[in-house]
């Protein structure tokens, strides 16, 4: 059920949302330069969302594995939203710039994945899609109506993505979430292969730990670990204006990451190897998820997983209580 996450080579992953011009244009030429790159470095799993610049990331992630054996790569999109013809100004196009002219509307039912998977393989191209996650569903994002939207996608929704599943239309489905609350949640519904979960089991962030991760080990299901690095502190350390989710780091983020720099310091390795290698800790943890629209940072991950970081520095973290002990059994 999960072999499409076996595979040690899929350790490190392509995210692709910034091939959808996330925050800046970036032009054909230098999107193939980047995965042609990356695929040279050794990533095999590619992951797109037609969310990511209105189906623009697909449809490049698609025309760059279009060129590849289907055999020799892992790859993961997303459903939960169906793009509608629109060229008109929406809100989502100030994070995606110049993106294509589409309008995103969430839609979990059974027919609204259904279309959207049908719509995601005529963009990408391809005769495969390995993996489907749901995504965005959860109360950070929906809110009020987190509810409703819930009893749309484990019943319709769910149908829909264990229906295709059972077809071997996708091998694996997951959640493609911010939230590992909703992965718990969604775990009374259904059987769920993995989880794409960003920014929620990091050195900075480890309540997942105490019952979402354990439940997963028990299910066997994999956990895919996105936003290692918070969204930039844990990769830049506390420099001026230092970025934790998004957003100017706090006061007491900033005296946290200090003391853990502190510490990597004593056991001679940086910040973003700690932080990378973290997750990593946990066995039914399968990749970790690397996303730039630059070369260089899909290059310097591969020698940070390479260096080997002693049994002690966990230790030490945990003893100055900067990491929960339960991150340390497995």
């Amino acid at each position: 059920m999960n072999d499409a996450l076996q595979n040690q080579k899929l350790k490190l992953s392509c995210g692709t949302a910034s091939f959808g011009n996330l925050y800046r244009e970036i032009d054909p030429l230098s999107v193939n330069s980047v995965l042609d790159g990356a695929w040279n470095l050794g990533y095999r799993y590619f992951d797109t969302a037609p969310y990511y610049g209105f189906g623009l990331s697909e449809r490049r992630v698609g025309d760059f594995l279009r060129t590849k054996n289907p055999d020799d790569y892992i790859l993961s999109t997303k459903v939960g939203r169906v793009l509608h013809p629109d060229s008109s100004y929406h809100q989502a196009r100030e994070s995606f710039i110049n993106a294509l002219p589409f309008r995103p509307e969430y839609d979990y039912s059974y027919d609204g994945i259904m279309k959207s998977f049908e719509h995601s393989l005529q963009r990408l191209g391809l005769e495969k899609i390995d993996i489907l996650y749901m995504h965005d569903i959860g109360r950070v994002t929906h809110g009020d109506n987190h509810k409703q939207q819930m009893k749309i996608a484990m019943s319709g929704g769910y149908k829909a993505l264990d229906e295709l599943r059972s077809a071997n239309l996708v091998k694996c489905i997951g959640l493609g979430v911010n939230e590992y609350e909703v992965c718990e949640e969604a775990m009374e519904y259904g059987n769920w292969d993995c989880f794409l979960l960003a920014g929620r089991y990091t050195l900075l962030e480890q309540e997942s730990i105490k019952t979402f991760i354990p439940k997963c080990k028990e299910r066997g299901s994999k956990i895919v670990v996105g936003g290692v690095f918070n969204s930039g502190i844990l990769a830049t350390g506390t420099v001026k204006g230092a970025k934790y989710n998004y957003e100017d780091a706090p006061k007491e983020i900033l005296e946290r990451v200090n003391k853990i720099e502190g510490i990597c310091k004593q056991y001679n390795i940086t910040l973003r190897q700690a932080a990378i290698q973290f997750p990593m800790l946990q066995k039914n943890v399968s990749s970790i998820l690397v996303g730039s629209a630059k070369l260089k940072h899909f290059e310097s991950p591969l020698e940070d997983i390479k260096i080997k970081i002693p049994s002690e520095f966990w230790e030490t973290l945990v003893k100055n209580k900067l990491l929960k002990e339960e991150c340390l059994t497995d």
